[in-house]
């Protein structure tokens, strides 16, 4: 029998520059973290530094 969780803890832990928590106490990742992570999950993350439009479904080039 294969065990479900078996990939969990091979996960790398969480910096504290990745995340801050909301005044609702929400995690909200950094761009820092996004970077980090290497790719956009097409979330529409509030510090998402690929330009993800949640809107439209589309990667937008960010204005610098």
């Amino acid at each position: 029998m294969v065990d479900d969780m078996q990939g969990f803890s091979k996960r790398p832990k969480l910096e504290p520059e990745d995340f801050y928590y909301s005044e609702e106490g929400f995690i909200v990742f950094t761009e820092k973290y996004h970077l980090k992570r290497g790719y956009c999950c097409k979330s529409g993350c509030k510090h998402c530094p690929y330009g993800f439009n949640k809107k439209t479904g589309r990667i937008e080039k960010k204005d610098q």
